[in-house]
């Protein structure tokens, strides 16, 4: 059982003392860098897995939560699942998807679970709390049944949409999904096996203190597995990439409310955590 922090820049390993610095308590084997840990992923699981990384020389420090960036900084690719909730199909009026429906965030909209998220002028920004998946292992052609083992773990990530620009165009997903800050995840990864039930964990999303979705990943129409097959059918999935997996009902356009400067969204996700974005004027 594994979490990974992304602390100020450098990977660390979680344990029941605090943060250990994965560079220094491995010798330099493994770099500072955790985007690099998932291209040796099943060697780093090794190496975690021997026991206590702690020493009087360098022993697990305490953290704050503003330290953490994202677990997964600069993947190659960065797909998101659209309506892939009956709810959430419904409260758009639209038709429940029969495959999948698939688009990108461009990488630089990756950011840390405890940032501030710049609004967009005259924009119309929206939340969406979902769960996220970062791999482990590169996936071609996967089935089903062996996706979870390409799998390096979940994070929690909040799927910021600019409603204007999404619907512009016909329906122009990935940009209105990418301004600086609108993939915010977090707090840490947590791998698979830490998790009782990974494909049936509660989720929810708070503007201010007002709770605005509530489900469970067991409602995807799309499990976990089934888009890994599916995405991987087309395209490689590579070790860091990262997949935002859809959203349950609640989001601000069918409330007819966006984010206004001062809102603070806070998205959970049972046996996790918690991520906090402060929006701020553009």
């Amino acid at each position: 059982m594994t979490r990974i922090a992304n602390l100020l820049g450098r990977a660390a390993l979680l344990t029941e003392e605090g943060a250990v610095d994965i560079e220094r308590a491995s010798d330099g084997r493994f770099a500072s860098d955790v985007q690099a840990l998932y291209e040796r992923w099943e060697e780093f699981l090794d190496w975690a897995g021997e026991g206590s990384h702690t020493s009087a020389e360098l022993p697990a420090f305490e953290f704050q939560q503003t330290d953490l960036l994202s677990p997964a900084p600069r993947p190659t690719q960065v797909f998101g699942i659209g309506l892939n909730y009956k709810d959430h199909a419904e409260e758009t009026g639209a038709a429940l998807p029969e495959r999948l429906a698939v688009f990108t965030k461009y990488p630089t909209c990756i950011t840390g679970g405890f940032e501030e998220v710049c609004l967009v002028e005259e924009g119309e920004v929206d939340w969406e709390v979902e769960l996220v998946v970062v791999m482990g292992r590169r996936a071609h052609r996967v089935a089903d049944w062996e996706a979870w083992s390409h799998v390096a773990g979940l994070c929690v990530g909040t799927d910021f949409s600019e409603r204007r620009l999404q619907y512009a165009a016909g329906r122009q997903f990935s940009l209105g999904k990418s301004y600086p800050g609108f993939g915010p995840m977090g707090p840490w990864l947590v791998t698979p096996d830490e998790l009782t039930a990974p494909d049936d964990l509660a989720l929810s999303c708070l503007v201010n203190d007002e709770v605005m979705q509530s489900g469970r990943t067991a409602e995807m129409i799309f499990p976990v597995p089934r888009i890994i097959e599916e995405i991987s059918a087309v395209v490689p999935l590579l070790p860091g990439d990262v997949i935002f997996t859809g959203t349950p009902a609640g989001v601000g356009r069918a409330r007819g409310r966006y984010l206004r400067a001062g809102d603070t969204v806070t998205c959970s996700i049972e046996g996790i955590g918690s991520i906090v974005s402060q929006m701020i004027a553009p």
